[in-house]
């Protein structure tokens, strides 16, 4: 009996055609990679088909892989990744888009697709800073207005770049120049020969 992870690849190989840049199985779960210029398109095949039904996007997000694999990563940096559900066929898909310039990525919103993509694709927009054309209300929904860059970036500063304080002269939160000094914190490695149970046993 054919497993139903190649039962889905066959449908999902039928439907699109050479739209599929990769289809394969990755994490017990199949991955579709599309170019970005047929990811809406793809998108639509994948919800009107009648032998694929992914009526549901259930989840969005942003990714970066400018270190994955401790740097061997050499494609393109950033990502967008949407988890699909098929109620009436009972499967899931995994589809991918790289942006196509690492610099600015911008890919196709899916909200006019699947409307639930709205506030997922918001937020990698604040966290990663894709931009996704078409989208109607693109602003951030995480981080406070006046933030200055994208903290899930891999190059991001883990102190950021600015801070917010409350100014009792101007009677405000006003934001400075973040104040805090990077330290390196080294543990403390405990060479007692008789620390706890194990040390007293020997």
């Amino acid at each position: 009996m054919q497993k139903r992870i190649e039962r889905l690849q066959a449908a999902v190989n039928a439907a699109l055609g050479g739209r599929a840049a990769v289809l394969k199985e990755a994490f017990g779960e199949l991955l579709l990679e599309v170019k970005p210029s047929v990811y809406r398109e793809a998108a639509l095949v994948l919800r009107d088909s009648a032998s694929l039904g992914f009526e549901q996007l259930i989840d969005l997000c942003g990714v970066d892989y400018s270190q994955y694999r401790d740097g061997e990563w050499t494609g393109l940096r950033f990502a967008a990744v949407s988890q699909l559900l098929s109620v009436k066929h009972n499967w899931r898909l995994r589809l991918r888009t790289f942006a196509e310039d690492d610099g600015f990525p911008v890919v196709d919103s899916l909200t006019e697709v699947w409307p639930s993509a709205n506030w997922y694709e918001r937020e990698a927009f604040d966290l990663f800073g894709i931009v996704f054309t078409g989208h109607t209300d693109l602003r951030r929904i995480l981080t406070d207005y006046g933030f200055i860059g994208h903290p899930f970036r891999k190059d991001f500063p883990i102190y950021g770049n600015v801070e917010m304080r409350y100014d009792p002269v101007q009677r405000r939160v006003i934001y400075q120049p973040v104040t805090i000094e990077p330290r390196e914190i080294t543990p403390r490695v405990i060479r007692e020969a008789n620390y706890g149970a194990l040390g007293a046993q020997q």
